[in-house]
């Protein structure tokens, strides 16, 4: 999958925009495969309502190791390029870190500072349910990047929903992106901060992401982070 796909427009949407939307990530089959295997609880190692944690409101379920074959798939072929952009972003804002190649690479040095649980996650909205702007960290070792793929159908499973990112400029007033996805779409999208060219060069923003009020039906959404928690 992730080498049929056109890596430069990516790069340069994350740049401009800071996100990028891949279409047909995943087909409408396996999308209701996942949404529907929800409350199957064996293939999760633990549950989390919102609203206990002041998260917003619905739920979601953290997969457990071994991940199913077609997500584990997904993980390491969209790690790859991920990482080129990843290490392009660190040295343009003047962090030293870099990342290996390869995901096992780096999933070992999770595992070696203690972050060993798994991070990819399936949520679940029903009317009314949000999701507060947030980040993913989880731990000393951040990879900057993630995506999210759409499992429902906007305008027939549900209405409402919008996935948003907020991004905060030093001293300016933060920018808002609302992101259209359809069915089976990813939008890959900053886990903490990313670089923006300015007049004395590049300089660090800090991005948000959450889900806007859902009107009406269930909304289902798979996340994919690619460093695993402590």
């Amino acid at each position: 999958m992730s080498e049929a796909l056109d890596w430069d427009r990516i790069g340069a949407d994350l740049d401009a925009h800071g996100c990028a939307v891949v279409q047909g990530v995943l087909e409408a089959q396996e999308c209701n495969a996942y949404a529907g295997a929800y409350d199957d609880q064996a293939r999760y190692r633990s549950r989390v309502v919102m609203e206990r944690h002041g998260f917003g409101r619905g739920e979601y379920r953290y997969f457990d190791y071994p991940l199913p074959e077609r997500l584990a798939a997904l993980r390491t072929g969209m790690y790859g390029p991920l990482a080129g952009i990843a290490n392009r972003w660190h040295g343009a804002m003047g962090i030293e870190t870099r990342f290996p190649a390869q995901h096992d690479a780096f999933l070992a040095r999770c595992h070696a500072a203690g972050q060993r649980r798994p991070t990819p996650l399936i949520l679940r909205y029903r009317e009314g349910d949000y999701n507060c702007l947030h980040q993913d960290l989880y731990g000393e070792h951040v990879f900057p990047l993630q995506l999210a793929i759409l499992l429902s159908r906007p305008g027939e499973d549900f209405t409402g929903g919008e996935f948003v990112l907020t991004e905060q400029r030093p001293r300016m007033q933060s920018r808002v992106e609302v992101v259209g996805l359809g069915q089976g779409d990813a939008v890959i999208f900053p886990v903490n901060q990313r670089p923006v060219n300015g007049t004395r060069g590049p300089y660090r923003v800090t991005m948000r992401h959450g889900v806007s009020r859902v009107r009406s039906g269930h909304r289902h959404t798979l996340g994919i982070i690619f460093h695993d928690a402590e």
